[in-house]
C-alpha cells in the first residue's frame, strides 16, 4: 500500500470493481488502490442463491475478473482489510490494520450488511445471515440431502434460498411476516399462487409469523415463532434484506439518506467523495426522485459510471436498472418501480406463469414486470420513459 493513490475505492463487490474498468476507460494510468473486506477477489453475488446451487456455475466461474486483470490495470488490490476511517477534509483512508494513504479522488462501493435477528439466539453459530461467498461455502457444506433447513424471510433471498435449498433434497421450512412471498413486490394473487407452488412441492410455509427466539439443541437449531411454532432444524439461513454500510461515511460526516445521498454524477456532498451501488442514494432520472437500488444491475453501471466520472468524464447516470430472479419454473425480469402497492394490470399468457406485469400510478405506468418473458427488457424501459397516460386495455399485448 502506497502513501498516495489518484483513486481509492473502498470496497471490491460488483460496483467496486465496475468502477476500475469506468476509471481505465477514461485514465489509463493514474494508481488504484481498491480495498476489500473479503478474502476473496471481486465477484458476482448472485449465483450465491442461484447457479451455484443448480450445477450452472462453480466457485471460480464467479470472479469478476482474475488477479491478473488487477495487476494489469495498475491495481493495488488490499483484500481482507476494512477501511476504518475517512477525514474527508484531509482526504486520507485508513484500515483496520494501520495503514493510512491519500488520495485525489475517493469512492465508497461499501454495499450492505445483512439485517440481524434482533431475538434470543439470534447469533447462535448454526443460523447465517445469508450474504457472502463464505456464507455459501458454509451453508454448502451443510445442505446434503437429507438435511433440514429452516429460511426466515420470504423476500428475494429468502424465496431464492428456500428453491436453492429444496432443489438440493433439503427439507426446508419458511417462516417470514409477510402474507406471501415476496410481498413487496409481487401482486396478492401471483405472491400466494407462487406460494402455493413452494407449498405443493413440499416446502412448510408459515407466512405472517416470525421467530422470537432461538436455541441449540443436540447440534441442531430450534425456532420458536410469535404463533406457537417450534421447529427444529440442522441449520438456519436468515434472508431479511440487508442494511446500507453507510458508518464509514456518516463518521466523515458526508449526507445519509437511506444510504450516501449523491448527485447525478455520483458525487456526494463532498466534491471528491463519490459513491456507488447499493448503499448510494442516487436521482433516479426517468422515475422521478431519489431512490437506492440493491440490484446486480444497478452496481454494475453505476460502479462504471462512478470510476468515469472519478477520472473526469462528468456523465450524468441515466441507466435504468433491472432485476431478476428464479425460483424454480418461474423466473422473471423487472424494471422501474416494481412495488405491489401500485396498481398492477396484468396481460397473462398462461396465468401465473408467463406474461407481464404493468405497475401503474394513477394512469401512469412506472414498471413491468416480465413473467417468464424474456428479452423484451428494453422494451419495458421504453415504455416507462415515454410517461403517457394509458388506459389498462392498451396494455394487452404492448409487450409480448
Amino acid at each position: 500500500m502506497q502513501d498516495s493513490y489518484r483513486y481509492v475505492i473502498v470496497g471490491a463487490g460488483l460496483a467496486g470493481a465496475s468502477a476500475v474498468e469506468g476509471i481505465r476507460e477514461v485514465d489509463p494510468e493514474g494508481p488504484i488502490l481498491l480495498i476489500g473486506r473479503e478474502e476473496a477477489l471481486p465477484y458476482d453475488r448472485p449465483p450465491l442463491s442461484k447457479s451455484l446451487w443448480l450445477g450452472k456455475k462453480q466457485v471460480d466461474e464467479i470472479h469478476l475478473h482474475e488477479r491478473d486483470f488487477y495487476d494489469s490495470k495498475g491495481v493495488d488490490l488490499q483484500l481482507g482489510a476494512e477501511a476504518s476511517a475517512l477525514d474527508a477534509k484531509a482526504k486520507t483512508i485508513a484500515t483496520t490494520g494501520g495503514a493510512a494513504c491519500r488520495y485525489e479522488k475517493l469512492l465508497l462501493a461499501t454495499g450492505g450488511r445483512p439485517r440481524r435477528l434482533d431475538v434470543p439466539g439470534g447469533d447462535l453459530p448454526l443460523i447465517c445471515h445469508y450474504r457472502t461467498l463464505d456464507d455459501y461455502m458454509r451453508i454448502r457444506e451443510q445442505a446434503a440431502a437429507g438435511k433440514a433447513a429452516i429460511v426466515v424471510g420470504g423476500g428475494f433471498i429468502g424465496s431464492e434460498m428456500a428453491a436453492a435449498l429444496h432443489s438440493n433434497g433439503v427439507s426446508v421450512t419458511m417462516v417470514y411476516g409477510g402474507p406471501y412471498l415476496v410481498d413487496r413486490v409481487l401482486p396478492a394473487d401471483l405472491g400466494k399462487a407462487l406460494q402455493d407452488d413452494y407449498v405443493s412441492r413440499g416446502i412448510a410455509v408459515h407466512s405472517e409469523d416470525v421467530p422470537v427466539a432461538f436455541e441449540e439443541r443436540d447440534g441442531r437449531v430450534a425456532v420458536a415463532t410469535k404463533s406457537g411454532q417450534k421447529i427444529e432444524a440442522d441449520f438456519a439461513i436468515v434472508g431479511i434484506g440487508i442494511e446500507p454500510e453507510t458508518r464509514l461515511a456518516e463518521a466523515a460526516g458526508l449526507d445519509i439518506e437511506n444510504g450516501i445521498v449523491v448527485d447525478e454524477h455520483q458525487r456526494t456532498s463532498e466534491p471528491d467523495i463519490f459513491a456507488a451501488g447499493d448503499v448510494a442514494a442516487f436521482p433516479y432520472e426517468a422515475l422521478g426522485g431519489r431512490m437506492r437500488i440493491e440490484h446486480w444491475d444497478h452496481a454494475l453501471n453505476h460502479g462504471k459510471q462512478a470510476g468515469k466520472n472519478m477520472a473526469g468524464a462528468d456523465q450524468p447516470y441515466t441507466h435504468m436498472p433491472y432485476f431478476f430472479s428464479d425460483l424454480f419454473e418461474f423466473g422473471y425480469e423487472a424494471v422501474g418501480e416494481v412495488d405491489s402497492r401500485l396498481t398492477v394490470v396484468a396481460d397473462w399468457q398462461e396465468k401465473h406463469k408467463t406474461g407481464v406485469l404493468y405497475y401503474l400510478s394513477g394512469d401512469t405506468v412506472r414498471g413491468v414486470m416480465l413473467c417468464n418473458v424474456w428479452d423484451k427488457v428494453e422494451e419495458a424501459r421504453t415504455l416507462i420513459q415515454a410517461s403517457k397516460k394509458v388506459e389498462p386495455a392498451e396494455l394487452v399485448g404492448a409487450i409480448k
